[in-house]
Formats: structure tokens, C-alpha cells, sequence
């Protein structure tokens, strides 16, 4: 596998983290990269075997299916803070342990794609209609502080630029 694609660890430096994540998005519509990504991943797992989809590149790295999985938990995440900071005022954001997520049961690869794709969809619809002062709503992140839309939009853009970039790295090694 080579080498870590975003250095600082969410959970022990998450403000380096976000960093790293806004900077991997640059200038680039974060919109628009929240809706290129799910035909992202389908192209890159697009005929692999389900024994491949399940191995991991390293026994420390994620499959492509727990990748997906962790995708799918960002997103989740993503949509209930969206949603929270846009209907109320200042609210509480809740953290999320990763490494925990990943391991919840989950449903065939193809499925998880598939609700990856519909509920990415829907909050890209609904970012899409976000009107533009709306963008600067900003809940309370227990170690992020506060963030707004905006912030949680690009953040999770770069977010996905990240984790495509591993899934494109990790179907290599698992082929190989």
C-alpha cells in the first residue's frame, strides 16, 4: 500500500485533519465533487469479484467494502449535521468514532453502493438548493468547534478526494 494520503489522524489532531482535507480540495466546487464521487467508486470497483472487494491491501487497511462503508458513515454524519445546523440554531454536532463505525454489520457491496449513491444524492440536492446566507449556519463540533455549512461541505469534498484516491490505491494492491 503507499503511503498515507491525508497524515494527521482524525481523532488525535482533528483540526490538522480538516486542514489537510480543505487543502486537498483547493478550489474545487465542493458540490460538485459531492457529486461526482459516487460514479467515482463505481467506476474504479466496477466487475471486481467479491473475494477482492473484501481483502484487505494490508492487514491494517480498510477493504474496499469497509472503505465504502466509512464513505457511507461520513455521509450519514454529514447529513444529520447538515440538516441539524439548518433547522436549528447553534446546535450540538456529534463526533463519530471511525474505527467503531467501520465495523457495524453492513449490507453487500453493491447495496452499500447503492445507498451511498441515493442518500449522496439527496444531500447534494439539498445543497443545491441551500439558499446563500443558509451557507454560514454553524453547529458546535465537540473538537472541531464551530462549523458551518460550508466548512462541513468542503470538508467532506475533501473528504471523499481522499478516500478516492485510497480506493483507487487499494483496488492496485488488492489485484495484484
Amino acid at each position: 500500500m503507499e503511503e498515507r494520503i491525508v497524515a494527521a489522524d482524525p481523532v488525535a489532531d482533528p483540526i490538522a485533519y480538516q486542514q489537510e482535507l480543505l487543502v486537498m480540495l483547493g478550489d474545487r466546487d465542493p458540490v460538485a465533487v459531492l457529486a461526482a464521487t459516487p460514479q467515482a467508486v463505481q467506476e474504479q470497483t466496477a466487475g471486481l469479484p467479491a473475494e477482492l472487494l473484501g481483502r484487505r491491501p494490508e492487514p491494517e487497511e480498510w477493504s474496499i467494502v469497509e472503505l465504502l462503508g466509512h464513505m457511507w458513515d461520513a455521509e450519514v454524519v454529514y447529513s444529520f449535521r447538515t440538516r441539524s445546523v439548518l433547522t436549528q440554531d447553534a446546535p450540538g454536532l456529534p463526533g463519530y468514532d471511525q474505527a467503531t463505525w467501520v465495523r457495524l454489520p453492513r449490507p453487500p457491496f453493491t447495496e452499500l453502493l447503492a445507498a451511498f449513491t441515493g442518500l449522496r444524492n439527496a444531500n447534494v440536492a439539498l445543497a443545491r438548493s441551500i439558499p446563500a446566507a443558509a451557507w454560514e449556519r454553524a453547529g458546535l463540533h465537540p473538537q472541531r468547534g464551530m462549523l458551518s455549512i460550508r466548512l462541513m461541505t468542503r470538508e467532506v469534498a475533501g473528504h471523499d478526494l481522499a478516500h478516492t484516491r485510497q480506493l483507487e490505491q487499494t483496488v492496485a494492491a488488492v489485484r495484484r
